[in-house]
């Protein structure tokens, strides 16, 4: 198996900016406000992709509600929290706490129903939501989940310039991230500019990449990209870009899928008949049963 890192030829071809998309301003679950980057008529896909969520208010009034009990099936939900706590609970008797700085990569498989609710009733929440497609032989498999507090997040620090939060992939420098992923291979970097400087980040030439600015301003090839908004990346194996002082991005990256999709709501499957079925063995309860809190 070919590391995530690993180059055919010597040679590193920088990705430029293929389309820069501005979030939209949405609700969901029980009427929590966010704002909506991948799932949107302006980008509703970025395959393995589905859906990218950044949720951020400091009003209870906007996230109190959170999200109740509500099923999944055919893909992965990755929950990565910045600020705040969030309770989770699903149909196969687990619960937590994802608390800030932690992540939770869940993978729905055949089928599972399970609730986010906000664990304070004041003060900043601030967060997002990612949703990963499974390949079709994945899509029916066990549930299950990676989950990660800050402290077991590593950090790769090696150039006093910025700080790279490994979450999934490897940095530059070989700091590897906890999440494992087979399916898609992903990369999801959280950075952090110290400085007004360079960063540059290898990215699989097989791989669908963008990078979201939570705060500040990059350049990438000549072109400014603002907090707010995302940037999808085109060919390439190489992520180069400028970034002013104290700003912060992600950098997410994976395999692509190139399957037929089927979706609807909270199912994600590669056709039609299976869509179909996914609501049947929800109605039968056949995803479990999950109580409200």
């Amino acid at each position: 198996m070919s590391s995530l890192n690993e180059k055919t030829d010597s040679k590193t071809t920088n990705k430029q900016v293929q389309n820069v998309i501005q979030g939209v301003r949405t609700s969901d679950g029980a009427g929590v406000k966010l704002t909506r980057i991948i799932g949107s008529q302006q980008l509703q896909m970025l395959d393995p992709f589905l859906l990218l969520d950044c949720f951020e208010s400091d009003d209870p009034n906007d996230y109190i509600a959170g999200f109740p009990p509500h099923p999944h099936r055919g893909f992965e939900t990755v929950t990565y929290i910045l600020d705040g706590k969030m309770r989770h609970a699903d149909s196969r008797g687990n619960e937590g706490v994802i608390e800030a700085g932690g992540v939770q990569w869940m993978t729905a498989g055949k089928g599972i129903l399970h609730s986010e609710m906000p664990e304070q009733e004041q003060g900043l929440l601030k967060g997002f939501q990612l949703w990963v497609n499974l390949p079709k032989s994945e899509k029916m498999c066990t549930p299950k989940y990676q989950e990660f507090s800050a402290k077991h997040i590593p950090i790769d620090t090696k150039d006093e310039a910025f700080s790279v939060k490994v979450i999934a992939g490897q940095s530059d420098s070989g700091v590897t991230g906890p999440v494992v992923n087979l399916h898609s291979y992903p990369m999801y970097l959280d950075v952090m500019m110290h400085q007004t400087a360079n960063f540059k980040q290898s990215i699989p030439s097989t791989h669908n990449a963008f990078v979201y600015v939570i705060d500040g301003q990059l350049s990438v090839a000549d072109l400014a990209v603002s907090a707010g908004q995302l940037a999808v990346l085109g060919q390439g194996d190489s992520l180069e870009l400028r970034a002013q002082a104290q700003s912060r991005f992600l950098v997410i990256a994976a395999k692509p899928m190139a399957e037929p999709v089927a979706r609807h709501g909270p199912f994600v499957m590669n056709d039609y008949d299976e869509l179909k079925q996914a609501f049947i063995d929800y109605q039968q309860g056949k995803f479990g049963c999950l109580a409200e809190p």
